[in-house]
């Protein structure tokens, strides 16, 4: 495990550069009011007035005028090249939730490797929010308040299997996989409970769930 930096008894921001985050941003840093940027993040918080308390990554996209606009203690350059700036970030954040914004648009390999990470490290509770969807790593069990219609995509990086109450179509007894059967555009019927027997399984929520998923994820077991 990597060396943590950033230690904080309350939610993390973390932005990135990958879309237009203002909206976004906005509402993490009301949830998670601290914030850290990956790499290029810095560009966008700087832009916007937002002063990160540390910036991390391999710094390739920092700009000379961030850097120069930046205290050099709160500038942490990690040179290698095997994992991505979010990675990097991820690892070297102890909270109780990671809210990261500005990872969902742009490039769609950076999308795909930013997923991954989350699987990778199931013990870290992320929460991906982009301009209109919003999306975690299932924790072994959740509990959401969702309205009835709201849409419940379910989709697994790798086989896993699980159970699930309030749902349209229940999960129970299915073996969800990549190359097999997906629990997309699934619909709530109110609160929604779910199970999963592995770290696995990505779900996906529209924006507006952003509070009931964060306050859901705060309740929810931790991964192992």
């Amino acid at each position: 495990m990597e060396t943590e930096i950033i230690h904080s008894d309350e939610p993390v921001t973390l932005l990135g550069a990958a879309e237009p985050v203002a909206p976004a941003l906005a509402r993490a840093l009301e949830l998670a009011p601290r914030l850290v940027a990956a790499d290029g993040g810095a560009n966008v918080a700087l832009a916007a007035g937002l002063m990160p308390e540390a910036v991390i990554g391999d710094l390739d996209s920092l700009g000379d005028a961030a850097r120069a606009a930046l205290p050099p203690d709160r500038i942490l350059e990690v040179p290698e090249q095997i994992s991505t700036d979010f990675e990097k970030c991820l690892t070297r954040i102890a909270a109780p939730l990671v809210i990261g914004v500005g990872f969902t648009g742009g490039r769609l390999d950076h999308l795909l490797a930013a997923l991954a990470v989350l699987t990778r490290y199931p013990a870290r509770r992320c929460l991906l929010l982009g301009p209109d969807e919003i999306v975690f790593l299932a924790p072994p069990r959740i509990a959401i308040e969702l309205p009835r219609g709201t849409r419940v995509s379910l989709f697994p990086l790798a086989e896993v299997r699980g159970r699930s109450l309030g749902l349209r179509w229940p999960i129970d007894g299915l073996v969800l996989a990549p190359d097999g059967r997906l629990g997309t555009s699934n619909e709530a019927l109110g609160p929604v409970e779910f199970t999963a027997d592995r770290p696995s399984l990505l779900a996906i929520l529209p924006a507006s769930a952003l509070r009931a998923a964060v306050a859901a994820l705060a309740g929810s077991e931790r991964w192992p």
